[in-house]
């Protein structure tokens, strides 16, 4: 049976060939979504593991987090970049959901997440979220709950004012675009939780910031930081 399975499996692989969507390579047969040669030559960045890492300097003097990491790096050219470009503007959002697992097995592993409570990924506005369709904060933060069994909370932080794009913008310019852009609509749900704060990818970290200084109006409340990429300037 498994044979005839497998016979039909590599019929429709050639008719409508899975490819990774790292490398652009095809898949074999029990590959979903990125190539074991993608999955292992990522080039993790390990800074879950790092004290004083780049990506929690880049937050020294603007706001106060716990920890802060990212995935990998966020290059021209790199096979993350090509994951997130699916996943955001091709809408491939299990990209996204098997990003964030990926990444939560290392996470967990190395006690990053162990005094998490709660994670809160970075809200879209809700016209461009209607636009989109998705927000792809949301998929990476379901792939860390699926391995860390941690909850998701989606209503409590809101963004109230659409700005936008921060392509090709100065650090101080992405600063006032979103100065003022998120609001806590719940405080009661997040009242001396520990944050999770997840975005798809780190770069001035001008958004996190704003995020985070709204998040710590709430009294109690503590906040760590991940993205999948950084690309910090």
């Amino acid at each position: 049976m498994n044979y005839f399975y497998d016979l039909w499996d590599d019929f429709i692989s050639l008719l409508f060939p899975r490819l990774c969507y790292g490398c652009g390579n095809h898949l074999l047969r029990n590959e979903k979504l990125i190539c074991t040669g993608c999955y292992v030559s990522i080039p993790r960045t390990n800074y879950h593991q790092q004290s004083e890492n780049p990506v929690e300097q880049l937050f020294w003097g603007r706001c106060l987090v716990e920890q802060a990491a990212a995935f990998s790096y966020y290059a021209k050219g790199s096979r993350i970049r090509n994951m997130i470009h699916k996943l955001k503007y091709s809408g491939i959002k299990e990209i996204g959901y098997e990003l964030g697992r990926i990444y939560a097995v290392s996470l967990k592993s190395s006690g990053f997440m162990d005094e998490i409570d709660i994670i809160i990924p970075v809200p879209l506005h809700p016209a461009k979220k209607r636009i989109r369709g998705f927000n792809q904060s949301e998929y990476i933060s379901a792939g860390i709950s699926d391995v860390t069994g941690l909850p998701v909370n989606t209503d409590s932080l809101n963004r109230i004012v659409i700005s936008v794009t921060q392509t090709n913008r100065s650090r101080y310019d992405r600063w006032t675009n979103v100065e003022g852009i998120f609001r806590v609509s719940d405080p009661d749900s997040i009242r001396g939780k520990h944050i999770l704060l997840v975005d798809d990818v780190i770069t001035t970290g001008s958004t996190i910031e704003s995020c985070v200084n709204e998040l710590l109006k709430v009294e109690g409340v503590k906040v760590s930081v991940i993205g999948i990429g950084c690309a910090i300037e």
